[in-house]
Parts: C-alpha cells; structure tokens; sequence
C-alpha cells in the first residue's frame, strides 16, 4: 500500500460539505477568499494611490468617497488598508514557505533516518523552541535590521522548528507501516521511500499547520511593523498603520480602528479555515460529518 497525494481529495468533499453547515468555516473560507482577491487585485479596487498625500484632509473622518476616512498626512485609509492586504498575504505566504521548504524534508530526515542526525537536530530544534517566539523574530530582525523583507526572513527562521518537529513526530508514525517495509523489501531507495512514501502521509496535516501559521504571520507581521521593526513609513502596511496612528486614536480614531479590524478578520479567517481543514482530513472525526 503506497500514500498518495490524492487521498486528501476525499477529505475535501467533507470539507465542502462542513462549510455548508459550519458557519465559522464558511466565514474562513470566504475571508481567505476575499484576502486573496484584494491582494492581486489591489490597484484597481483601490480608489486612491495609498501614498498619495493631501494636508488639507488631514486626519478627517470619513465621508462620501473616502468611507474609511483620511490618515495624519491626508492619505485615504480605505486605500491602504486594501494595498496593506497584499502585504500581509505576502507576508504570510512568504514566511510560511520558508518554513515548510526548510523544515520538512530536515524533519523527514530527523524521524526516517533517526541517530545522531536526530539528536542534532532535535537539540538545534529545541533550542530555537526555547526562546519565546516574539523574542526569537524580534532578535532576529534587530540583528539584520527592521525592514519588511527581514520580518519575512525572521517569522520564516521562527516557524522552520515547529515545521521540523511536526513531521518528525508523521514520520515517526509512518516508517513503522507495513508498506514501508514492502517499499524496502522491492530494494526502492531511502530518498525515494521518505519522498513517495513517507512526505504524502505528512501531506494532511502540513496542509492544516500552514493554514493555521498564515494567520500568526499575519499577526507577527503586524507585530513587528507595529514595533518599527518590519515595514518601514510610508509602506501601507497593517502594524505600522496602527503604530504610526495610535497617538491619534483620540482624536481620530478611525486611522486606527480600520487596520486592527483588517488584521482581527484576517487571523480568525485563517484559524476558522485551519481549524475546518483539521476536522476534515483527520479520520477519527469524517463519521460525525456524514449524510
């Protein structure tokens, strides 16, 4: 018995059929959705150049035209917050890549091959897991230098030992099996046993670990251009909207209210969208969404 990409294609349909009943994962999957489309689609929904500046509006609420309100320099908030969508999705995409194209085949390895290997990897592992996660990106991009590209590069660093400890604990599961030892017994290589065998069966759940960790890049993203570690002025970026704009916040609330919903809607959406993933391709739970 070989594992196949292809059997997640039956946990979809379950997945087509939860969104149907569950609200949440419905309100997931259109968030993403729609997170998607404004980021590709961004210079046209945007009715403004996000950069473009007028003094004589600033800081005013919104009106006719301009819902969302105009930033301290006179910039059109709606705009932004749509260009800043883009920036948070390649954010997320970005740094969740470097993760699972650096930590899944050392987490393959690690559980497949065992030994030494192992021990060197799990103690690299866990110290990285060691220091607290805001702690970890924020030394990272202090040592590099705050720009947006670097927050990238340090959420990226951060989520490859939650990636490697992930599919080690798959692979461990999966290399006692049965059809890996008719795969070794048919002389097939150790590359390819851990390539065509093992990382299908790991398949499922880094599908529902990388939809869960989009948000939290999301989040830390956020976090770091909050910090004016991440996306540097004038860049619309989520975090660095809310962290320029908090000082108005009295005053002119909306140049800050508008971003942090932005950023709360993305996370849930990612989360409820993760979480849906999980229940549908875990087989313990496929019987309760049945008929």
């Amino acid at each position: 018995m070989r594992l196949s990409l292809l059997n997640v294609a039956g946990p979809f349909a379950v997945l087509i059929g939860r969104m149907r009943r569950d609200k949440m994962a419905l309100f997931g999957a259109t968030v993403v959705t729609g997170l998607f489309f404004v980021a590709i689609f961004a210079p046209v929904l945007a009715p403004y150049d996000p950069l473009l500046i007028d003094l004589n509006y600033r800081l005013a609420p919104p009106e006719q035209g301009h819902p969302f309100g105009f930033d301290w320099v006179g910039r059109d908030v709606l705009s932004r917050v749509i260009y800043g969508g883009r920036l948070a999705l390649i954010a997320a995409l970005a740094s969740v890549s470097i993760g699972v194209f650096i930590g899944t085949p050392l987490g393959l390895f690690s559980g497949y091959i065992g030994g030494k290997l192992d021990t060197v990897i799990m103690r690299a592992t866990d110290s990285l897991l060691s220091f607290p996660y805001l702690l970890l990106v924020i030394l990272i991009v202090a040592l590099l230098g705050p720009s947006f590209e670097n927050a990238i590069l340090a959420i990226g660093i951060w989520s490859i030992p939650n990636y490697i400890r992930l599919v080690r604990a798959s692979t461990l599961s999966i290399k006692e099996r049965e059809f890996i030892d008719a795969a070794k017994a048919t002389g097939e290589s150790f590359l390819s046993i851990i390539f065509r065998h093992v990382f299908p069966g790991c398949a499922s759940v880094l599908l529902v670990q990388s939809t869960i960790y989009l948000g939290r890049a999301i989040e830390m993203s956020a976090a770091l251009s909050f910090l004016g570690l991440g996306a540097q002025p004038p860049t619309p970026e989520w975090g660095a909207m809310v962290g320029l704009g908090r000082i108005y916040l009295q005053v002119s609330p909306h140049v800050v209210i508008f971003p942090c919903i932005a950023i709360f809607i993305a996370i849930m959406g990612f989360n409820a969208l993760g979480d849906a993933l999980r229940d549908a391709l875990d087989p313990r739970l496929r019987g309760l969404f049945r008929g």
